[in-house]
């Protein structure tokens, strides 16, 4: 641990703490902001917008930023492999500045479609980010913190969600005359980035083995690890792999080349089944939730929410260089689809049982915890561990397409499958958790302190061919 080192991680996951803060500020202020929809759309045509039209207006405007993101995510290979990892952090801050400047300018203006298209313009930023963030965390630590290192991007993304739910409530900046206010505090976590990446160092594997770049890799070792004959192991290591990789790939070759096609279908199944476990129904409609629950304090019950999301977030931090990728995401899909059959029981006799109200409460935050140990942000690093250099930020791009996909699917589609299914809607995200199980338990080799090559090595010489536990406890290929 170096001072470099921790900086460099810091000054990174500024960008999921603004992600975290435009995921949860949206939730307790939603009345207000349908206000302000409804009063806009009264001064130009001089009478109220028609209830569907306000629900689709406000589905879009909270759907419309993980759109934005799947749209982001096409572009991180070309950012990643031209300007490199910690230069394209920099280069994509700037769509947060401009996405957060639009939705403030939305309320001055009366627009809600400058806050759309704010939100639009932001959801750029979230799709590259999110990829770019642990590809660059993942290259700069040494390989027995780089899970836990990389957790910290959802440690931050998490705390961003928490602090979002504080700033909009009623009682802080959720008011009719703050919260646009409140859409463009993100802007702080933005320039403190710019203050403080520029000084670190580029990942020494993009200098090595994409750029050739020897001595500045060494140099950014050196600054990132400290006089250490690390540096040379490390080196050493970048150096056999460059040896095992080709210089370039394209998006057909990575889809269609046999070694990747193992931990493409991996990384598939656990980011889908991540983003459709429920979790993110609960984040962006808990408030809601619990005010058909008929709690009196439900903003502040969704603070709970946002709470035991961090806890758990940190709890996978210590966790995740002892147990293991692969024990913390099968621990938490399991969870997960207990918590989901949970919630269709209570859900369909609540109206009979109104105690069990609580009860739902408890599962609501056992839900959230079982997420963010293991499937949350195992779900947005495991492709970088998963392929080698020259595939690694296509593998990110696909991860984040699945990742913001998958969220843009549950927000545009959760209001109106809650209304058809009822309580029945979260058996759909028990089957996911299922499959994401059943899939995990069977094919996912562990990859805790094992090198990029190593991990690259054993999908090379598989082919396809199933894997079986071996005496050291790894999941791997006879």
């Amino acid at each position: 641990m170096t001072a470099t080192l921790l900086t460099s991680i810091l000054a990174a996951v500024f960008g999921s703490l603004q992600i975290g803060y435009h995921t949860g500020n949206v939730n307790a202020p939603a009345k207000i902001i349908e206000e302000f929809f409804n009063h806009t759309w009264w001064s130009r045509h001089n009478q109220s917008m028609p209830d569907h039209s306000l629900t689709f207006l406000w589905s879009l405007s909270v759907s419309i930023k993980d759109f934005g993101a799947l749209l982001g995510s096409l572009g991180v290979k070309c950012l990643a492999d031209t300007f490199g990892r910690r230069n394209s952090i920099l280069i994509v801050n700037a769509l947060s500045v401009v996405g957060a400047c639009l939705m403030f300018a939305s309320k001055a203006n009366e627009s809600f479609e400058m806050l759309i298209v704010g939100r639009l313009v932001f959801g750029l930023f979230c799709g590259l980010v999110m990829s770019l963030n642990p590809l660059y965390i993942q290259e700069v630590s040494p390989t027995n913190l780089r899970g836990a290192f990389a957790t910290l991007n959802q440690v931050s993304f998490a705390t961003g969600i928490l602090l979002g739910m504080v700033a909009g409530l009623e009682t802080v900046l959720g008011t009719k005359e703050l919260w646009a206010m409140m859409l463009s505090l993100s802007l702080i976590p933005a320039l403190l980035q710019y203050l403080a990446l520029p000084f670190c160092p580029e990942s020494p594997r993009y200098l090595l083995i994409n750029r050739g770049q020897e001595s500045q890799a060494e140099t950014a070792l050196w600054r990132l690890r400290g006089p250490s004959d690390e540096v040379f192991t490390e080196l050493e290591e970048m150096k056999q792999e460059a040896a095992h990789t080709q210089s370039a790939l394209t998006v057909k070759e990575f889809f269609t080349k046999r070694s990747y096609r193992q931990p493409i279908i991996i990384v598939l199944i656990v980011n889908l089944g991540s983003q459709l476990s429920g979790f993110n129904a609960i984040i962006n409609y808990s408030t809601k939730m619990f005010d058909k629950a008929d709690f009196d304090e439900a903003k502040y019950l969704t603070l709970g929410v946002g709470a035991v999301n961090v806890t758990f977030t940190l709890v996978a931090f210590f966790l995740m260089e002892r147990a293991g990728r692969r024990k913390l995401l099968l621990t938490g899909f399991l969870c997960l689809a207990v918590c989901n059959l949970s919630m269709t029981i209570i859900d369909s006799v609540l109206f009979l049982v109104p105690e069990l109200r609580s009860l739902q409460v408890l599962v609501v935050f056992f839900l959230i915890s079982a997420y963010e140990v293991g499937p949350g942000p195992i779900s947005w690093f495991i492709a970088a561990e998963l392929f080698d250099q020259p595939a690694r930020p296509i593998a990110m791009a696909f991860t984040s397409m699945l990742n913001w996909g998958g969220k843009f699917m549950l927000a545009l589609l959760f209001p109106p499958l809650l209304k058809l299914c009822g309580a029945y809607v979260y058996l759909l995200f028990m089957t996911m958790a299922l499959t994401a199980f059943s899939f995990t338990w069977r094919r996912l080799p562990e990859t805790k302190g094992r090198t990029f090559d190593d991990i690259a090595a054993e999908f090379r010489g598989s082919e396809g061919i199933p894997l079986l536990t071996n005496k050291t406890g790894f999941n791997t290929f006879p």
